[in-house]
């Protein structure tokens, strides 16, 4: 069954903005890098779109992931939507998925470190975990946890693998379709029960 939204409540939520270890293609887990300069405008764009949608967002919670790539990405778009910075919590049920010893890692060399589980995870990313990380059914049920403890319409920031998730959970999709799904930087998301839209600036 698809996961919903408590009835009432509205969440946006959007990814971090471009880092880079993005840039360089790297497994990116609980390991931060800085947000790049697009990183930046991006996430000033999350900002822009909120204040579109929502004016100063009163009566909104803000909640983000506590790495700082999160945090640098929330600041800066409440910010831009005219808000203090500090205005937010974080939660770790909102952190990236753990990647353990492929943190950093390029495809090339995650792959050459441990040809086999690379393509273990690659047919099975629900189940199979690499050593000191989480699997995709981990980080669903965290995921899950959050959502249905929210009691107030919230704005989130997280990362490209747990938004991605969560999109999926919302959409009832198994995990090959969740991670088939896009990673956009720069939008936000805006769920209502089980519907979820794209917004863009």
């Amino acid at each position: 069954m698809a996961l919903k939204l408590p009835d009432g409540l509205t969440l946006y939520f959007a990814r971090h903005g471009q880092t880079r270890a993005n840039v360089e293609k790297r497994f990116s887990g609980y390991k931060d890098t800085p947000l790049t300069e697009l990183g930046l405008a991006q996430a000033a764009s999350v900002g822009h779109i909120l204040k579109r949608e929502l004016g100063t967002a009163e009566g909104f919670s803000f909640v983000c992931s506590p790495l700082a790539r999160a945090v640098a990405t929330m600041k800066i778009a409440r910010e831009a939507m005219g808000l203090p910075p500090e205005g937010f919590v974080t939660d770790t049920k909102l952190k990236e998925i753990n990647l353990g010893v492929w943190d950093q890692l390029t495809d090339e060399e995650a792959r050459a470190q441990s040809p086999t589980l690379f393509e273990q995870r690659g047919n099975d990313k629900w189940h199979v975990r690499v050593p000191g990380g989480e699997n995709y059914a981990e980080v669903a049920a965290r995921v899950s946890d959050w959502v249905r403890e929210l009691k107030t319409d919230t704005v989130a920031i997280s990362h490209g693998a747990t938004t991605r998730i969560l999109r999926g959970l919302l959409a009832g999709l198994d995990w090959r379709a969740m991670s088939a799904l896009d990673e956009p930087q720069g939008v936000v998301f805006r769920v209502r029960g089980h519907t979820v839209e794209r917004l863009d600036l």
